[in-house]
């Protein structure tokens, strides 16, 4: 137990400091990259890792997937929404978030379109086709969407600013920042929580290692990151989340907390612990950024209605 934490220090200190070098480098356009440039990379390795990983779990229940489709489908879910927050901010109307992200919207259709040309293409009777479309169009949305929503999020802007995104109505890192911090906070703080005072468990039969104790301890270390991030560092910021930092700290900790069931009740279906073990003691790309998938879309949809 003691090795198995030692790694999970280890290897959540290193994705820590990559992540706060690219989020600089990202915030200063290190070398004249526009932004999100230098954390567009990081989406993309999350992507592929992510699909590659639950096309591993649906193969534990005889569904084969096909990666080979899945794969950039979701990647380009993902840029999509690059795409769409520079094309409306480029364009002569007012920056519109919410069109933006109908870009990975419409990529999801196109995708799951190309999913029935390849069943069609390859069908033969009995051969598992509806669980196959199923799993494979929930798999560019579960994976696609909110990693389009955090994309998303480092774009945001108040008003038409062109394609270099700069000036006051630009919101910059501090909404993907209040993200990650507010998740991030919540899941140390639950493992803290339930590990040191946990006794009720709070979902025996589907991930007995989570308490109530555990989920408190979560919804208190997300509300006092929002509050750091908001109310200390966010302040000069031309806009904030609808409800302030207690209700975003609230809410996007609650979906964090979620999200996290959510891949429990993957792998528990699959009779899998970890996703995957890409990354030592924290398992695998799917156990990275599980409260991410749920708390992504309430951050994103928070920050586009305080903006109103």
């Amino acid at each position: 137990m003691v090795r198995s934490f030692g790694s999970r220090v280890v290897f959540a200190g290193l994705i820590t400091a990559a992540f706060a070098t690219l989020a600089w480098a990202d915030s200063i356009g290190l070398g004249g990259a526009m932004p999100a440039w230098w954390l567009l990379p990081v989406a993309i390795v999350l992507a592929v890792g992510s699909v590659t990983e639950i096309v591993r779990l649906f193969a534990a229940r005889e569904v084969r997937l096909p990666a080979w489709l899945l794969r950039p489908a979701v990647v380009a879910v993902v840029l999509s929404a690059a795409a769409g927050a520079e094309a409306f901010a480029a364009a002569s109307s007012a920056a519109s978030p919410a069109a933006a992200m109908g870009w990975p919207a419409i990529t999801v259709i196109f995708s799951i379109i190309a999913l029935f040309i390849v069943e069609i293409a390859t069908y033969s009777p009995n051969g598992a086709t509806i669980e196959r479309l199923a799993a494979g169009a929930f798999t560019v949305a579960f994976i696609g969407l909110p990693l389009a929503c955090i994309v998303s999020l480092r774009l945001l802007c108040r008003e038409n600013l062109g394609p270099e995104q700069t000036g006051p109505g630009h919101l910059g890192m501090l909404p993907l920042v209040s993200l990650v911090a507010v998740t991030k906070a919540g899941d140390i703080a639950a493992y803290l929580g339930g590990t040191l005072l946990g006794r009720h468990r709070m979902a025996p039969s589907l991930s007995p290692g989570k308490t109530w104790e555990g989920a408190v301890a979560a919804l208190v270390g997300s509300s006092a990151a929002a509050w750091i991030v908001l109310e200390q560092f966010g302040n000069a910021g031309p806009s904030r989340p609808w409800g302030g930092w207690l209700a975003f700290g609230l809410c996007v900790g609650l979906a964090a907390m979620m999200g996290d069931l959510a891949e429990s009740l993957l792998k528990r279906e699959c009779g899998a612990k970890d996703s995957g073990r890409t990354l030592g003691g924290l398992g695998g790309f799917l156990d990275l950024i599980d409260s991410l998938l749920f708390a992504a879309p309430v951050a994103w949809l928070l920050w586009v209605l305080g903006g109103r």
